[in-house]
């Protein structure tokens, strides 16, 4: 069962335990304003009045005055502190607990079978990292925290408010607890405009992370009027959901507001009828009233507690939801390492619904294999599947006689190594990219591979050489500049396996030189699909593939006739 970390633990108990103690100050704070507002209604207010419990000072009417302004104000002082103190810890406690759960999903996500995540929409991924987390944070700093000292506060306050007068706090507690209460009615339906409206913010997002992405795309076949109309319906939507996620909000604070005015009202009026039947002094009643006056905030904050509550159970139901994509099997860091030493490699009965059937074969150590077929016919899915880039519904793939899937992911990942247009370069500097498979190569390997794929001649047109930032996905290089980093950083590590899937369309003839070179040189076992003839023609086995399914081996390229044109040679998938 997946679930998210505990709030309160490590180190938020001790800011769970700060945040305790403040609530207590708090009340403490109300306690004493509370007594001093007595004692001025009491005592200054009403000289002929003399009740020796709380006529403390026997001073002259000046100093009385003196004596309640200056300890009034210094519990103002003293409140607004605790509660500036109060903010920064629960802010501080959602933050820790959000880059806790943050750090859970990432730790998650790196385990995600790569096409479980590919079928989820971007813009709703996203999401997860950012409104999701948001909305925890909020629950957490705005919402149980503010619970927490809301409680304390109004507990101790509401006692010895009691202790002066039964009857009035009894009052006052009902008709608040009444808000609360029909605020709590109120609750499934928020949580149902709470989920539309983020499910409506996640579909605008990946609306526009995608036309981010292919704006050229529009430009090119004269879409604007048309994507535009759909953007304007899908902004619409949502601006009708958030207008009645606010509704309801402000029905919530409406109930908060108009429980503390009738709670105030009836303590006034009940208050009235006590003194003037001698069962209670003014100064209980102007006390009362003082007292949820002061709780009237917290009880405000109370009524927008519950919405937060709303978008943070939405919030974790998504990101559970989301940490449960299908990862990849055998992640255990006890299972043993991949130990290669020929290359060797076996196919037994491997079968991927949808994409691979039952394949079965060998491909000895330090072959050069081809495998050729239409497109669909499951070239890259077969590649990914040695790779353990997706887990196979039946049958094992074998490495030296080992099944991968009782081998721990990184000595595989250790072992084998992919060149494909699919792993695009990353943001950052190009030192970053070519040392980002293996980041404690030594500089001997790296200037090995950086003469081997002729870097230096390129590395002199950028500004900086390998310290000059690449956007996301190199885009501010050519593509055959590309290539030859992505190819730089796939041999670095020294993989005893090479995966080649398609780096050779469209590449420039340095570009082209390079990805031969490396596969004429390269010792180890490397499996490629190519669309292109003279790069076939460096292997020394053939797998047609059909459909998903082996139809024939061959040491030959011509030993049967093959359309090398771009129509028959695609991207399997």
């Amino acid at each position: 069962m997946i679930n998210l970390p505990a709030i309160f633990a490590e180190s938020r108990r001790w800011l769970l335990v700060r945040l305790i103690v403040n609530g207590i100050l708090q009340a403490l704070m109300i306690i004493t304003s509370m007594l001093l507002v007595r004692f001025a209604f009491n005592v200054l207010l009403n000289p002929e009045f003399d009740d020796p419990e709380i006529h403390m000072f026997d001073e002259t009417e000046v100093w009385q005055i003196a004596f309640f302004a200056a300890g009034l104000l210094s519990c103002t002082g003293f409140t607004a502190w605790l509660k500036y103190v109060e903010r920064i810890d629960a802010e501080r406690l959602g933050q820790e607990y959000v880059h806790r759960v943050r750090l859970s999903i990432f730790d998650r996500m790196k385990r995600f079978a790569p096409r479980s995540l590919s079928r989820r929409a971007t813009g709703s991924s996203m999401l997860r990292f950012i409104s999701d987390l948001s909305s925890i944070r909020r629950w957490v700093s705005l919402g149980l925290a503010r619970i927490v000292v809301s409680a304390i506060v109004t507990t101790i306050s509401i006692g010895v408010l009691g202790h002066l007068d039964i009857y009035l706090a009894i009052g006052s507690i009902i008709i608040l607890s009444l808000g609360l209460l029909w605020n709590l009615k109120l609750g499934p339906k928020m949580h149902k405009i709470v989920s539309e409206s983020r499910r409506l913010r996640g579909r605008l997002a990946g609306n526009i992370n995608e036309k981010i992405r292919s704006i050229i795309v529009i430009q090119a076949f004269n879409q604007q009027q048309r994507e535009r109309r759909r953007f304007s319906k899908q902004s619409r939507l949502l601006r009708d959901a958030m207008v009645d996620r606010a509704r309801a909000s402000a029905s919530m604070r409406v109930v908060n507001d108009g429980a503390t005015a009738l709670s105030m009202a009836a303590i006034l009026s009940f208050g009235a009828f006590e003194v003037f039947h001698d069962m209670t002094s003014s100064g209980n009643v102007v006390a009362a009233m003082a007292v949820v006056g002061f709780l009237s905030n917290a009880f405000r904050d109370m009524g927008r507690v519950h919405e937060y509550l709303q978008t943070y159970r939405v919030s974790r139901e998504k990101i559970i939801e989301f940490m449960q994509t299908k990862q990849l099997r055998g992640r255990s860091s006890r299972l043993p390492a991949l130990q290669v030493s020929a290359g060797n490699i076996e196919l037994q009965n491997v079968l991927i619904r949808g994409a691979l059937r039952k394949i079965s074969g060998t491909i000895p150590g330090g072959t050069k294999l081809a495998i050729i077929g239409d497109n669909g016919a499951g070239k890259s899915t077969l590649l990914q599947a040695i790779a353990r880039l997706v887990d196979l519904d039946e049958g094992k793939i074998l490495i030296d006689g080992q099944d991968v899937r009782r081998c721990n992911l990184d000595s595989i990942r250790q072992a084998i190594s992919i060149v494909s247009p699919d792993l695009p370069l990353l943001k950052g500097s190009v030192h970053y990219n070519l040392k980002y498979r293996a980041p404690d190569a030594s500089s001997t390997e790296l200037e090995e591979i950086k003469n081997l794929c002729e870097l230096d001649q390129l590395l002199d047109q950028l500004q900086g050489g390998e310290a000059f930032r690449l956007r996301e996905g190199g885009m501010n290089l050519s593509l055959g500049q590309r290539h030859k980093l992505a190819i730089a950083r796939a041999l670095l590590g020294k993989p005893a396996i090479l995966i080649i899937d398609e780096m050779d369309a469209n590449l420039d003839k340095q570009a082209v030189h390079v990805l031969e070179k490396v596969i004429a040189t390269f010792s180890g076992t490397v499996l490629m699909v190519s669309r292109s003839e003279e790069r076939l023609n460096l292997a020394d086995n053939f797998w047609y593939l059909d459909a998903g399914k082996l139809i024939k081996e061959s040491n030959s390229l011509c030993s049967e006739p093959i359309d090398l044109t771009a129509a028959s040679f695609g991207r399997g998938k």
